[in-house]
């Protein structure tokens, strides 16, 4: 839970920094990569990432909206990139107008109550969570897997 607003514009910007490093990875080419047939596919985790955060941002009473209104379908890596880029740094900016009191508010989501600081902390949750699961499948895809939290096992073995 975030009880401060330039700790979560702290986090967000790191957090969101490593997501551009992993959506930076996608190719058109791999975007149907998924670990079993019928699964989430890069695709749809990449423009989930680039779509998902205005719904934790609303919760929390930041205006923003997403940054594009294309589907998981019809998006190019390049997009989903740019999507994301654009909304993480809308989040960025509509933070700035949150006070510290602000983050103490209640709301009634998920069926209980919540701190908007809370809904903001689920939101970088989210995006590491989704994060982690694209850095599986860009493996599996052959696609290289930036080092995000630490050396990636390439890294390593370079030495």
């Amino acid at each position: 839970m975030y009880r401060k607003t330039e700790d979560f514009i702290t986090d967000w910007t790191a957090s969101a920094h490593g997501t551009v490093q992993v959506l930076e990875s996608l190719t058109d080419e791999k975007l149907g990569q998924a670990i079993v047939e019928g699964h989430s596919t890069l695709g749809w985790i990449g423009w989930h990432l680039a779509t998902s955060p205005a719904f934790f941002a609303g919760i929390a009473g930041l205006k923003v909206r997403p940054a594009t209104d294309k589907t998981a379908e019809n998006i190019s890596a390049a997009e989903i990139v740019q999507a994301y880029k654009t909304i993480a740094e809308n989040i960025a900016e509509a933070a700035k107008s949150l006070t510290d009191a602000t983050l103490s508010e209640t709301v009634n989501q998920f069926g209980k109550e919540m701190t908007k600081g809370s809904i903001l902390g689920m939101l970088i949750q989210h995006q590491v969570h989704h994060r982690g699961q694209m850095t599986v499948l860009l493996r599996q895809a052959g696609l290289p897997v930036p080092a995000v939290l630490g050396p990636t096992k390439e890294m390593q073995a370079k030495g």
